[in-house]
């Protein structure tokens, strides 16, 4: 069993980024500038931002944090958006998720201008990775084909079951590991809460990628002995033993299906990592095309 380690390759893809970056410096260039937009004071958005904003020094990048509280109308948060469509200092921006009852999510990812949606949210971002166009992939499902990759895991031919439908990651994943091409060319089974027979299933899969979100769903008996397991879950289980109040799982029995699993990511320290360092990765991406465009 080896651990497909998202903190080392997180920290070696920020390495790349910061080199190119520094090449940027030398050039005399604008270096990349992303933006992040978080409406109230969700207490795990405020970390994955602040986390964003760290990465974003590390590598070399301007970056810029819109904090907005949680009354904000769904009005003042689509003019901020139009607002940074507009600054050409800003080469991309995500606005964090989840937003507060009184804004349409849909509304707002439809805002973003497709040329700065470096979480590749958009319908015409969504579409061109559907169609194998060249595009901004979502962060979390380019971190998770980056590891696999990475660490040459072969999908070619393979049974991949995904776990889990959201636009997010579920969806964009079944399609990218069905495209021509590696890490792709495998067999996908996209799998959800209305599905009968899941053990059956999961038990055939050479690779299962959890997206459910539900604390050790997945278990040792419903994969097979090799399988590849990519958990993407993270849920907070309250815990008054821990200096913070809380533990962090995934979606995988980590203890028991690692046993059997060829290859398997922890949580945390597996995908997670990996989503910040793919955001990064889309706002160089962003930067270069803005650049040939002027």
């Amino acid at each position: 069993m080896e651990i497909l380690d998202g903190k080392k390759i997180s920290n070696d893809i920020k390495s790349e980024i910061k080199a190119e970056v520094d090449k940027m410096k030398e050039r005399g260039e604008k270096v990349p500038h992303l933006a992040a937009v978080i409406v109230g004071s969700d207490g795990a958005s405020l970390t994955y931002v602040g986390s964003k904003v760290r990465s974003c020094e590390r590598v070399g990048f301007e970056s810029t944090l819109v904090q907005m509280p949680s009354t904000t109308s769904e009005q003042e948060l689509l003019k901020k958006i139009e607002e940074l469509n507009q600054d050409d200092n800003i080469d991309g921006f995500i606005v964090q998720l989840p937003l507060p009852d009184q804004i349409d999510t849909q509304k707002v990812i439809m805002a973003v201008h497709p040329d700065k949606d470096v979480d590749g949210f958009h319908p015409m971002n969504f579409g061109k990775m559907a169609l194998d166009m060249s595009t901004f992939i979502p962060a979390t499902p380019f971190g998770i084909l980056e590891l696999l990759e990475r660490y040459k895991v072969d999908t070619k031919g393979k049974h991949t079951v995904v776990i889990g439908r959201s636009h997010i990651v579920g969806r964009p994943m079944s399609i990218l590991m069905g495209r021509k091409g590696w890490p792709g060319n495998s067999t996908v089974t996209l799998t959800h809460s209305q599905t009968k027979n899941i053990t059956q299933i999961t038990s055939q899969a050479d690779i299962i990628i959890s997206a459910l979100g539900v604390p050790n769903f997945l278990k040792a008996e419903m994969v097979k002995d090799d399988a590849v397991v990519i958990d993407v879950g993270i849920t907070r289980v309250p815990d008054e033993s821990r200096p913070r109040g809380y533990y962090l799982t995934g979606d995988v029995d980590f203890e028991n299906v690692s046993k059997k699993a060829s290859y398997i990511t922890p949580v945390p320290g597996g995908v997670g990592p990996m989503t910040i360092a793919m955001l990064l990765k889309n706002t160089l991406l962003a930067r270069e095309r803005h650049r040939s465009r002027s």
